[in-house]
């Protein structure tokens, strides 16, 4: 019990972490080294964004916008790309397809279809694995 409620905090931990967490380190990270390394250092640059704020706002005016069109072209070309080559190489998939098909040309013991019903039952109560 408590090695399960370990693997779900250090799940958790992973998620909030990369998803959440780090992306705003790293997004504040980028702006200020690209603040550092290129405004300060171009001189009509830096006169335009003198103070690092003034940068942040017109970098988010123009970064959100482009993320949004970059994030709106993967998820309707790439994503389905992503998710087919994910899924064929999912065993869960595979083996919920091969009973279906054995299902439906009579290749499959009733204790196989328990089996399987048993196991999805599991992962429907969230007591998967």
């Amino acid at each position: 019990m408590m090695k399960d409620w370990t693997r779900r905090r250090w799940f958790d931990f992973r998620q909030g972490h990369s998803y959440y967490l780090i992306f705003a380190l790293s997004f504040a990270n980028f702006v200020l080294i690209f603040h550092r390394l290129l405004i300060e250092r171009v001189e009509f640059l830096n006169d335009i964004f003198s103070e690092l704020w003034i940068f942040f706002i017109v970098f988010v005016i123009i970064y959100i916008p482009v993320a949004i069109g970059i994030g709106a072209w993967h998820r309707k070309t790439q994503l389905k790309v992503e998710a087919e080559v994910t899924l064929l190489q999912n065993p869960l998939f595979a083996k919920m397809f091969r009973t279906m098909l054995d299902i439906q040309t009579g290749e499959i013991k009733k204790e196989e279809i328990e089996e399987m019903r048993n196991f999805l039952r599991k992962i429907e109560e969230g007591k998967g694995q």
